[in-house]
């Protein structure tokens, strides 16, 4: 009989909707996870960026307590964002253009354009979309009581 290697599951941070600050703690946490196994420059930048989206999500439209964790796999790494909804979103068709390209007028905005464009709402997971290159997902986990939102992170 042959054995399946397993995942390697880390959680790096729980919290609850009462806990202060959690998405910028979700952040910091990421940040410094990845930042141990040796990740740095614009992969962990869009990384973490990226999870602010999931962890603001699960925060908004799924009860607790939530969970962030890290999964080695053989064939990578992964974010994991749990929280206590096994339902999975509707998750809309993205556009093949980048769909935050700034009006000819408000070129040269940088990141304040940005954010201008994504403080209109329901523009999250076209940026986790964006910065993971498609690979990011939603599951429900084998208890049927839990939702994961996945996001893939590129080696290292």
């Amino acid at each position: 009989m042959r054995h399946r290697k397993q995942d390697v599951v880390r959680v790096l941070w729980r919290w609850t909707r009462e806990t202060p600050d959690a998405v910028a703690r979700a952040r910091t946490a990421l940040r410094c996870g990845l930042d141990q196994l040796g990740y740095g420059g614009e992969t962990l930048d869009d990384a973490v960026l990226a999870v602010s989206e999931l962890a603001t999500n699960a925060l908004e439209h799924a009860p607790g307590p939530y969970e962030m964790r890290l999964r080695f796999t053989v064939i990578g790494l992964t974010c994991e964002v749990v929280d206590a909804d096994p339902q999975i979103p509707a998750v809309p068709v993205f556009p093949a253009e980048v769909p935050f390209e700034p009006v000819p007028e408000n070129r040269g905005g940088g990141s304040d354009a940005l954010l201008n464009v994504l403080l209109e709402g329901g523009r999250g997971l076209y940026l986790v979309h964006h910065l993971t290159c498609g690979a990011w997902g939603f599951a429900t986990e084998r208890s049927g009581r839990t939702k994961v939102a996945w996001m893939a992170i590129p080696g290292g």
